[in-house]
């Protein structure tokens, strides 16, 4: 790629994730820029269909992560 990823190795911790968000970000501005692979354009038409076959089947997100932490910690 080229970076020179010295200046970039020698931020502490917080200034990396500051590096990292900021490069998250403008990557959201435009996702229709990033390549989806067809096996996940599938997948996600299969989750749609399956919600939209019962959507009462879905959780709330912060039960989701209660279950998740109570599995794994």
């Amino acid at each position: 790629m080229g970076i020179e990823m010295g200046p970039l190795l020698a931020l502490d911790a917080v200034e990396k994730l500051e590096v990292i968000e900021a490069l998250w970000d403008s990557l959201a501005v435009a996702p229709e820029a990033l390549p989806m692979p067809e096996w996940q354009k599938q997948e996600l038409d299969r989750r749609h269909e399956e919600h939209l076959r019962d959507p009462g089947a879905a959780i709330p997100w912060d039960e989701a992560v209660r279950r998740i932490r109570e599995r794994h910690g």
